[in-house]
């Protein structure tokens, strides 16, 4: 559980959050702990890995400027917010503390275990980190924070745009024959818009929330490559709804900041599936953007519509209320109390509204592939004024669908493939029909242009001429 408390003098305001990792199972001997649940971003971050140098035990830095060095002095600025990771390197059991900081992790227990600190700088000065193990310190397990006078204040930062365009998808697979298929995936964890004045750290795949829509045919072989980028701080991986086998292939693709990693898999089930990253804690990597579909086509392909679409719902859980301007940080306590601030279409607010709204034509086909990321929060998809021709629960693409369907539910980590032709012109919003999620963010927009259809739908005359009664 995250601490905050506030300390005087060189003490300062400290959150402290650790949560030890657990070897992973059917792993292949590396595991897949990341220093998970972290809240919020840090203005600077080191990890250190445990180990033997020069006879004696040590922490070793990995990464950056301390990358092999024993013992490292971390360099920070006064009221930098500060993150170690501690990453257990030869099995013994460690930790870390800062006690001028009042922070200290959970043990580390078994190789490959993870822990995280977060605090924040006080006075310009220096202060120790060590292991407080009996007898690790004295062993040669300590080092120096050296802290120096902050920069001048930059300029507020905008954060880059995160929030995926609904048509940004690949091209039916149709009728070809399976084959072996390559995809490549990037983690990246990045400042994005969050809001007009709001910004959020998130976690992603390929830089965007949702991750890129994967476009397979029942029989290929996939062969995933996962790369995590050298600037992320934790480490991430993936597991694949659309997989046959342990963890959906999550163990076979924890990978390190800098790594790259990959595992294969046959396609043998035709569906929409959910992917998202498995590292843990795993709701915590989702909710900051970790998720996406994989389309897993029938042989033949799909029937041809004149629009698809790409839709995902998820959760923001941040320290400050819906609508704060400047960067929102992530709240553990409020995800694990499932009591979230912003629900959101593709990542962000207005992201199917103002930046990307669905377009059609009056007598289009359309077709929205749909899944809810989460973490904790069923979905009552629905469009104001459309009714789904076609809905295909749970992703099965195959069975036989709902028809004539006012709204459909989709549970966190499940999926959707409506189908509809937009029949009049006009704004339709797209919502969860828990209407309450609309005040938090959850509201997208399609666009239909084309001729009135006043046989369909049209306004009568008032009888009264408009006169008040």
């Amino acid at each position: 559980m995250g601490m905050l408390r506030n300390w005087t003098g060189a003490a300062l305001t400290l959150l402290c959050l650790s949560i030890a990792g657990q070897t992973a199972a059917n792993g292949a001997g590396h595991d897949m702990n990341g220093a998970a649940g972290v809240h919020g971003r840090a203005d600077v971050s080191f990890t250190l890995r445990t180990g033997i140098a020069e006879g004696k035990m040590a922490f070793i830095g990995r990464g950056g400027t301390i990358d092999g060095k024993v013992n490292p002095t971390l360099d920070v600025h006064e009221g930098d917010r500060v993150q170690i990771n501690l990453i257990n390197g030869e099995g013994a059991e460690h930790d870390i503390v800062v006690p001028d900081f009042h922070a200290a992790s959970q043990h580390v227990v078994g190789k490959g275990a993870s822990s995280s600190i977060v605090f924040t700088a006080g006075s310009p000065g220096s202060a120790v980190y060590f292991c407080s193990i009996p007898g690790h310190r004295e062993a040669g397990m300590e080092g120096r924070i050296s802290i120096a006078v902050a920069p001048p204040a930059a300029k507020g930062e905008t954060g880059v745009s995160i929030d995926r365009d609904p048509a940004d998808l690949p091209p039916p697979v149709g009728d070809r024959a399976a084959t072996t298929v390559r995809i490549n995936l990037e983690a990246v964890e990045r400042v994005g818009r969050l809001d007009e004045h709001t910004t959020y750290t998130y976690w992603t795949f390929n830089g965007k929330v949702p991750g890129p829509f994967l476009r397979v045919r029942v029989g290929d072989t996939i062969e995933l490559h996962l790369k995590n980028d050298k600037s992320s701080v934790m480490q991430h991986s993936i597991d694949l709804h659309a997989v046959n086998g342990t963890g959906g292939g999550a163990a076979f693709s924890a990978v390190d900041p800098g790594q790259e990693r990959g595992f294969a898999f046959k396609a043998l089930t035709p569906g929409l599936f959910v992917y998202h990253c498995a590292t843990p804690m795993v709701a915590n990597h989702i909710s900051n953007g970790m998720y996406g579909l994989i389309l897993v086509e029938p042989a033949g392909g799909l029937p041809k519509v004149d629009h698809e679409f790409y839709v995902m719902q998820g959760e923001l859980y941040t320290t400050a209320p819906f609508g704060t301007p400047g960067a929102q940080e992530f709240d553990l306590d409020k995800l694990m109390a499932e009591r979230p601030d912003y629900f959101l279409f593709n990542g962000a607010v207005g992201a199917l509204s103002q930046d990307h709204p669905l377009h059609s034509k009056v007598g289009d086909s359309v077709r929205i592939f749909f899944g809810v990321g989460g973490p904790n929060f069923t979905s009552s998809f629905h469009i104001i004024g459309q009714i789904f021709d076609r809905a295909y629960e749970d992703g099965a693409i195959t069975s036989t669908p709902l028809t004539g369907v006012q709204t459909i539910s989709v549970p966190p980590g499940s999926a959707t493939m409506v189908e509809f032709t937009t029949k009049v012109p006009g704004k339709f919003t797209i919502v969860d029909h828990a209407l309450s999620r609309l005040e938090k963010g959850l509201a997208g927009s399609l666009l239909v242009s084309g001729p009135a259809q006043p046989a369909l739908f049209r306004a009568l005359p008032d009888e009264d001429g408009g006169k008040e009664r």
